[in-house]
């Protein structure tokens, strides 16, 4: 049988940096997009309670609807990512949540059940964003090669550190000048110009990008799974559900989440109310974790592909995100029970870096077992995650109110062991479709 032609394309030109490297930064962009309208609330959060009158544990319900709502769209997210592609579900999740981060300014605090319209507002835009990560790794999966993928996951949740260290500063600013609603307006709009910008700039496949150059398009087909399909096929739920690394990962995940979700809901009202800073000190000290997100994120993308490289993929996906984790917990202790601020704060950060060398091994190692269910296989994986945030959002005030913050920080450090100990199970070459099934 004779094979079909590869399509040509006319408008094919190479643009001196890879096309794959270009969309791997827009997913950068709409990731600190992402996080810029989720943790902007944790911003705008003290003058949000005042004038709604909220206390913490309310205002904690508030955080809680979102990652309700993004938690449990996880798994439609990541089945739409790969009916419709990365390109057109990430467009319409992104205009989505721009339209539920403006409605957030809008909902009115002598409104009847103005508590309820606020948590309705977080749970719609946590819907929205669920889309970003299980599209993401869609596109990863087609589009990226194998020793390449620890580099590209780090870039695009290098964002989520990007995103969250600017929401201080930023914020702070616009909220002093013009209020804490100026912000949220602010957020929406970016975000619709970042969807329009991938909408443009992305395509689902390789194959389909006319400005893809004919050596870069072998080179990524070469370093993709040749046994890879590209048709659609049926997704193997079964399979999926009874699979030990997707339980292992979402376990993981899980602490994972509600490590950091301590960080982007509580961190910058810890500071200011419990270590006594002021607004524009407390925001300048809350960037020290996301900036150590950011560059330990990137640090372990890099760190994971050259162990790939050296050792094969278990010691390179495995290896970094079980030592980060333990090292997050011994962080966690000794910065809870600094007694200076500034101290606490350096330490605290630490573990916020050592937690993010972890963070591209979550995604890159979805995308080598999985193949062409990668955006279903995160999207599970990433339900763990925002289950956790969801469950710290809440639970983390009221254990800081019962037993104090320490306390508090403590119970975060134990789930980051076993966070550790569950990627000892996991094993990124036993592919998911050639796994057996339990009898």
């Amino acid at each position: 049988m004779i094979a079909p032609a590869r399509k040509v394309r006319p408008l094919a030109r190479s643009l001196g940096v890879p096309v794959r490297y270009l969309l791997v930064f827009v997913l950068f962009l709409l990731s600190t997009v992402a996080f810029l309208d989720r943790t902007n609330i944790s911003i705008a959060g003290v003058a949000l309670a005042q004038e709604y009158q909220l206390t913490q544990i309310q205002l904690g319900w508030v955080f809680s609807a979102f990652l309700i709502g993004y938690a449990g769209f996880q798994i439609p997210a990541g089945w739409l990512a790969v009916r419709l592609g990365p390109r057109n579900i990430l467009t319409l999740g992104v205009l989505w949540w721009g339209v539920f981060t403006a409605l957030t300014a809008i909902v009115s605090p002598v409104a009847s059940h103005a508590l309820v319209a606020l948590i309705l507002v977080r749970f719609g835009l946590g819907v929205g964003e669920s889309v970003i990560y299980p599209a993401a790794n869609q596109f990863v999966a087609r589009w990226v090669p194998v020793h390449e993928r620890g580099k590209a996951n780090g870039w695009i949740f290098a964002g989520v550190g990007a995103g969250a260290g600017l929401t201080p500063p930023l914020l702070t600013a616009i909220i002093e000048s013009h209020g804490w609603r100026a912000s949220f307006w602010f957020c929406a709009v970016i975000g619709c110009i970042a969807g329009l910008i991938w909408y443009i700039a992305a395509r689902d496949r390789p194959d389909e990008h006319p400005r893809i150059s004919e050596a870069e398009l072998a080179q990524i087909h070469a370093g993709i799974d040749a046994a890879t399909p590209a048709e659609k096929l049926p997704i193997p739920w079964r399979r999926i559900f009874a699979n030990r690394e997707v339980w292992a990962l979402t376990i993981s995940y899980f602490t994972f989440g509600y490590v950091v979700w301590i960080f982007f809901s509580w961190f910058f009202i810890y500071l200011a109310e419990v270590r006594g800073l002021n607004l524009k000190t407390s925001a300048l000290y809350t960037m020290l974790p996301f900036i150590a997100m950011t560059v330990c994120c990137l640090l372990g993308g890099v760190i994971n592909d050259a162990v790939v490289k050296r050792h094969g993929l278990r010691w390179g996906r495995c290896g970094l995100p079980a030592v980060g984790l333990l090292l997050t917990a011994i962080f966690l202790v000794f910065g809870s029970i600094a007694d200076s601020a500034g101290v606490a704060t350096v330490i605290l950060a630490g573990g916020a870096g050592a937690i993010y060398l972890s963070q591209s091994a979550y995604w890159s190692v979805t995308a080598d077992f999985a193949g062409p269910h990668a955006g279903v296989v995160s999207g599970v994986m990433n339900m763990g995650c925002q289950v956790g945030g969801a469950i710290t959002a809440s639970l983390t005030p009221w254990i800081a109110a019962e037993f104090g913050w320490k306390s508090a920080f403590f119970v975060a450090a134990a789930l980051a062991v076993i966070g550790a100990f569950a990627w000892l199970l996991v094993d990124p070459t036993r592919h998911l479709e050639k796994a057996q099934l339990p009898s």
